[in-house]
């Protein structure tokens, strides 16, 4: 670990003429992670050397980036349980300052507002409407349906601040807020959308435990595996068992991440697209 010293002396060193000189310093930085940010954030407010600015700007960057990347291989080494833990190292990508807490805050006080009017005697059906008068009414959640492609719209933290979102976010947070109320709706990975599943909770495995599927991203719309089939019918895909039954939070964050990759491959933005495939790397290892 380097002293403050050493740190500011390597930041003096940053807007050097010489790559070589530039690169040793910055991987000497690069070394010391999120712990040099506020010293780099200080020498960039201090600066009127634009090429020094930008420098700063690109470290850390870098530094916050390799920070996601040690969480998410952390969080699937754990075994990837918490959903919303993903989402939330994930939004860090795009807005690393955000705190945490403010999500999960955010999360439960739509969980809270549900379970206020939760009865005890509420059939499957029931719950759901609850839910969705909950989560579409009382706090406004809708389809991004003007900007789907927006990479926005894979951020938790900005789904939550906007209340809009993509399909998978919009699916993700429901479920999140159903498991937490001890509703047995997951996530299933459906290709070209993604939908929910309301699991029979006296059957512990196989297809037929599904009582009936939800669309998050129309309302919370009630539907059967007829449409399911239909759906698949119209796309000319094959009826792969996956594509009814539900996912792993691992294969949710992967879609996340695939999409981000998509939306920034659209935007032209290939820094951030290159770095979603690297993140998607940790998937197949």
């Amino acid at each position: 670990m380097l002293n403050d010293n050493e740190i500011s002396s390597l930041i003096q060193l940053l807007d050097d003429p010489d790559d070589g000189v530039y690169q040793h310093v910055e991987e000497r930085l690069l070394a010391e992670g999120v712990t040099v940010i506020g010293s780099l954030e200080e020498a960039w407010e201090r600066s009127f050397d634009t090429l020094l600015q930008s420098r700063i700007e690109n470290l850390i960057h870098k530094i916050q980036f390799e920070q996601v990347h040690r969480e998410l291989e952390l969080w699937l080494v754990s075994g990837a349980f918490d959903l919303l833990q993903g989402l939330i190292i994930v939004n860090k990508y795009q807005y690393p300052d955000l705190d945490e807490q403010t999500i999960i805050n955010q999360v439960d006080e739509i969980k809270r507002d549900a379970w206020l009017e939760m009865m005890y005697n509420m059939n499957a059906v029931e719950k759901v409407r609850l839910l969705n008068n909950v989560f579409y009414n009382m706090h406004g959640f809708k389809g991004n349906t003007k900007n789907y492609h927006d990479p926005q719209n894979s951020y938790i933290g900005k789904v939550l601040e906007t209340r809009k979102g993509n399909p998978i976010l919009l699916a993700s947070l429901y479920s999140i807020v159903a498991q937490r109320l001890d509703i047995p709706i997951y996530g299933v990975n459906l290709p070209r959308h993604f939908i929910l599943a309301y699991l029979d909770e006296n059957i512990k495995s196989g297809e037929e435990e599904i009582l009936f599927y939800i669309n998050a991203f129309n309302r919370g719309q009630i539907f059967g595996r007829h449409d399911v089939l239909s759906f698949l019918k119209q796309l000319n895909l094959p009826h792969h068992k996956e594509f009814f039954v539900p996912c792993d939070n691992k294969a949710i964050i992967s879609r996340v991440l695939r999409n981000l990759l998509a939306a920034y491959h659209q935007a032209g933005n290939l820094e951030k697209a290159n770095e979603m495939e690297r993140l998607l790397t940790l998937f197949n290892e």
